[in-house]
Formats: C-alpha cells, sequence, structure tokens
C-alpha cells in the first residue's frame, strides 16, 4: 500500500545524493508522492535537478530562505502549479564553518543572526506561507539535532536547534486548529556535506555508534521511514513532536564504562 498516494508536497534543503532531505525525498516517493524541490543558486541547481527527476520530478524552484520574497515567490508558484500541497519538508540549516570548532563564546553576532535567520526563523517564514494553500490533514517537517545538552564544536548550531523546536512547538499550536500537523525529527550524527563542517565530526560518528542503545549510527533511510510516518495519515494524531531518530542515544545517561577504551 502506497500511503501517500496522490499527497503532493515540497523537499527543501537537498544538497546531493548523502543529504537527509534526499532519504525523505526517496521514500516519501516510493510511497507516491509527487514532489517539488527547492535549491539556492547554480550550483546546487545543477545537483538537484537530476536528482528530482530521478523521481519523476521536474518541478524545481530557486528559493533561498534569507530572502523573504524568494520564499513568497516559491509558495505563488507552488499555488499555481498545483492549488494545494500537503506536505513540506524544510531541512535548511547555516553556519560558517569556522565558527563550527572550538568555543561558542567566540560566535559572532554577523554569523548568530545569518545562523538563525535560515536554520530556524526560515521555517516560521515558510510555514506561514505555506498554511494558506495546504490540504486539511497537512503536515510540515523539520529537522533538528540534539539541543538539550552541550555537543562539542556545534555552538551556535545548537542554540539555532533549540530555539527551532521550540519554534516547532508554537507552530503546531498555532496550524493545529487548521488541520495542519508541524513536528521535527532529532536525527543522530549522519555522514552529510552539511554534518562534516562540525569539528571532530569522525570521533562524533564513533562515539554515538559506541555508545546508542543500538550500537549503530543511523542513516538517511532510518530518517527517510521515520518522516514517511509523521508526513502520512499514520501519525493523524501527532503534532508538535521533537521525533529522535537516534538509534536511543538520546536516552543515555552514561556510556556503559565496558565500551570505553582509555
Amino acid at each position: 500500500m502506497k500511503l501517500l498516494e496522490n499527497k503532493k508536497g515540497l523537499i527543501m534543503g537537498v544538497a546531493n545524493e548523502r543529504s537527509i532531505a534526499w532519504g525523505i525525498a526517496q521514500k516519501l516517493a516510493e510511497h507516491g508522492a509527487e514532489l517539488a524541490f527547492t535549491y539556492v543558486g547554480d550550483a546546487l541547481k545543477k545537483r538537484v535537478i537530476p536528482l528530482a527527476e530521478s523521481l519523476g520530478s521536474k518541478f524545481t524552484l530557486d528559493c533561498n530562505v534569507e530572502n523573504k520574497e524568494q520564499i513568497i515567490k516559491t509558495f505563488a508558484d507552488i499555488k499555481k502549479e498545483w492549488g494545494n500541497i500537503d506536505f513540506v519538508i524544510h531541512a535548511v540549516a547555516f553556519s560558517d564553518k569556522s565558527e563550527l570548532s572550538g568555543e561558542y563564546l567566540d560566535t559572532t553576532r554577523e554569523n548568530f543572526l545569518k545562523s538563525m535567520l535560515i536554520s530556524c526563523f526560515s521555517f516560521t517564514e515558510v510555514a506561514k506561507e505555506a498554511a494558506p494553500i495546504m490540504n486539511e490533514g497537512g503536515s510540515m517537517l523539520t529537522l533538528t539535532y540534539e539541543s538539550t545538552k552541550v555537543i562539542p564544536n556545534y555552538n551556535v548550531m545548537g542554540v539555532c536547534k533549540s530555539a527551532l523546536e521550540t519554534s516547532t512547538k508554537y507552530l503546531a499550536r498555532d496550524l493545529g486548529g487548521k488541520g495542519v500537523r508541524v513536528n521535527a525529527i532529532s536525527a543522530g550524527p549522519i555522514k552529510t556535506l552539511a554534518a562534516s563542517a562540525i569539528g571532530d565530526a569522525k570521533f562524533l560518528y564513533k562515539w554515538n555508534a559506541d555508545h546508542s542503545l543500538l550500537k549503530r549510527n543511523v542513516d538517511i533511510h532510518d530518517v527517510g521511514n521515520s518522516a514517511l510516518y509523521l508526513v502520512s495519515d499514520l501519525s493523524g494524531g501527532v503534532t508538535g513532536e521533537i521525533h529522535y531518530v537516534d538509534a536511543g542515544y538520546n536516552k543515555v545517561g552514561m556510556p556503559d564504562p565496558k565500551n570505553i577504551t582509555s
């Protein structure tokens, strides 16, 4: 049974075939969804269009979320092409790579504001434009990462993700009366282009694999499976949730001493 037959939705944030957004797009397309994709600029356009076409989509839009007018135009174009939509996947984040190592104390004002705009507030602006054309029972989904604890080198992105998770809950309240659900997936560390910018990323992958409850890392397909649930009618009673897909790592209070080598 295809869970998303006759459903249409937007995927924001595919950078390449290793992107979490791409893992989600593959799973949603497998279950019958018709997809549109956004990209930012010509460099990403060259990557995204072939990926979109491989899933049968020729609906791609240039949308830099730093520009409010581009967000407005994106949803105006979707309305013109489709009328209404059933879901939005927001997998957009940014921080200057040089500030994803060392101390949060050294975050610059400029990077803080840009990171917060792209990584957090863009979801609110996207939701505002998407809501008027979203069918009842629709779903908005964003991607986060551990925000309740301190992660070395994650710095300003941890702060942005904390704000994003709170935004998710407030958006769920605002849109719930319209029959639209808003949730977030908090995925464990995955070897994506974005994650590679974080200092000591290789150590992070190994630590999570060694100490998660399932003793492994997750991948983009694990996230895609959970996204399918949160986008489909199977989760019709779920909103405002931060859904962890991290092999159980978020439940670990202390690593098993047997798994630590001195």
